[in-house]
């Protein structure tokens, strides 16, 4: 979440976007041409609404390496947010984002982003939604854009997040009244980087904290505490998670496998 990070953190996430080429999905893009779509959800709010103007906005650098990813294998991908509109970002471009922003149409889908009326969740085979602490302000309550994830679930879809934006779908309920996210292994944002940084306040400035939040909602929670490796990528139903930015590009790989393979992956890995 902060401005700056290490040399090391920024090679993990460019190393991160090109290991999607270095173990793609097929020799060519598995549905170009097909014209499928994904949706990517991101949060319109800028600031965490106290008088320091704690950042809220979607980080860069867990939304534009997946889009990428989908876009360089011929899916359309369309934007959306609880207002519509241009979302806010955080982080200067670099590597795949700068690529991704000048030469794939990046700003010009976020900065004309759909309002959650104007979303046919029937049109997508998956959605996506990135960190940045703006998401568990305004799509997290967001009914409609809530019904939308759903919908695209239970149409066979697959949902992919990253970081916090696992906290955007931790209140989603399917049809049969049971929580999305019910007895699934979900990565997110742990409770323990929570309270030891102050990007939040050690968390007091949230509406709540992504841990908690899936606890609540009987997920079974998969995080740096919990496995060895904080860069995995877990997958459970049709649900494709990470805790960890640099991976983020990576959910959308796998996103894709699983849509090659018509939603019918291994139950968990």
């Amino acid at each position: 979440m902060p401005l700056r990070l290490s040399i090391v953190t920024v090679a993990l996430l460019l190393l991160s976007s090109l290991a999607f080429s270095q173990t793609a999905v097929s020799s060519k893009p598995a549905h170009a041409g097909n014209a499928k779509k994904v949706l990517i959800i991101a949060s319109n709010v800028a600031d965490m609404g106290d008088p320091e103007k704690h950042d809220a906005r979607n980080d860069l650098w867990e939304y534009a390496p997946p889009y990428h990813v989908f876009v360089s294998y011929g899916y359309e991908v369309d934007f959306a947010s609880p207002l519509g509109g241009a979302v806010p970002f955080m982080r200067d471009p670099l590597g795949i984002s700068s690529y991704t922003i000048k030469y794939e149409g990046f700003l010009s889908k976020a900065n004309n982003s759909l309002a959650p009326k104007k979303v046919n969740p029937g049109e997508y085979v998956a959605v996506f939604i990135g960190g940045g602490y703006g998401n568990l302000f305004d799509v997290a309550s967001n009914k409609d854009l809530l019904a939308i994830i759903v919908k695209i679930y239970e149409n066979g879809g697959v949902i992919g997040s990253s970081g916090h934006g696992a906290g955007a779908f931790a209140n989603a309920t399917l049809s049969n009244g049971q929580p999305l996210v019910k007895g699934r292994r979900i990565a997110g944002f742990p409770n323990s980087t929570e309270k030891e940084k102050d990007w939040a306040k050690q968390g007091s400035l949230l509406p709540f904290l992504v841990e908690d939040r899936l606890k609540e909602k009987g997920a079974i929670i998969v995080n740096k505490d919990n496995i060895p490796d904080k860069h995995d990528v877990i997958i459970d139903n049709r649900i494709v998670s990470t805790m960890f930015l640099p991976s983020a590009a990576l959910v959308a790989k796998e996103i894709l496998i699983l849509l090659d393979k018509n939603g019918k992956p291994e139950k968990s890995k």
